[in-house]
């Protein structure tokens, strides 16, 4: 059975009143949506708290859903715009600034032990650096094109749906987006 089956087969459970079937749906696809979220949100406990909100909004638009995409496809659009949403909002609250000076653990940032070089370590970190910056100063059209692609794993089709528009359009936005990243490391390989 496809994956796609799989998931209309739970999502007309749920519509039929079993709850339990909708859990599993949260548990497939929740690493998922955390990390679309994270690409939005920095803040990893605040990021948390908008993919449960994905999960609340999709199971009370559950009856909406039309299954003409992939449930993983329009859960995925509803994980963008809770993101975004969440961002706007976010950006209208006045907050005071939540670091303690007296606290140096909230200005320490984990990082992975490697046995690498440094000048491996400091190569890969300057290239790491190069392309979050590319794709931060990308129109929101091509950074989300690439990072559905590439960090995702999703088909030019699947991209499609999401962004509503079509394959053609798709295929331009990461073409374009790969050729700017390719631009900003020039200089560094």
């Amino acid at each position: 059975m496809s994956n796609r089956k799989a998931d209309q087969l739970l999502v007309a459970q749920v519509l039929a009143g079993n709850k339990n079937a909708f859990d599993l749906l949260v548990k497939k696809y929740q690493q998922k949506v955390v990390s679309v979220v994270g690409r939005y949100i920095d803040d990893f406990h605040e990021s948390q708290d908008v993919a449960q909100e994905v999960f609340i909004k999709a199971y009370r638009a559950l009856p909406n859903f039309r299954q003409e995409s992939a449930f993983y496809t329009w859960l995925y659009r509803i994980a963008i715009n809770t993101a975004k949403n969440h961002i706007v909002a976010r950006a209208r609250r006045v907050r005071g600034s939540d670091l303690e000076i007296d606290d140096p653990e909230q200005y320490v940032e984990p990082q992975l032990q490697d046995v690498a070089t440094p000048e491996r370590l400091l190569m890969a970190d300057q290239i790491e650096q190069v392309i979050y910056s590319s794709l931060a100063n990308m129109s929101e059209d091509l950074r989300v094109a690439i990072t559905l692609r590439e960090f995702d794993g999703l088909s030019y089709e699947e991209i499609a749906e999401v962004m509503e528009c079509p394959v053609g359009t798709v295929r331009s936005r990461i073409f374009r987006a790969r050729e700017d990243i390719d631009k900003n490391l020039a200089p560094l390989l």
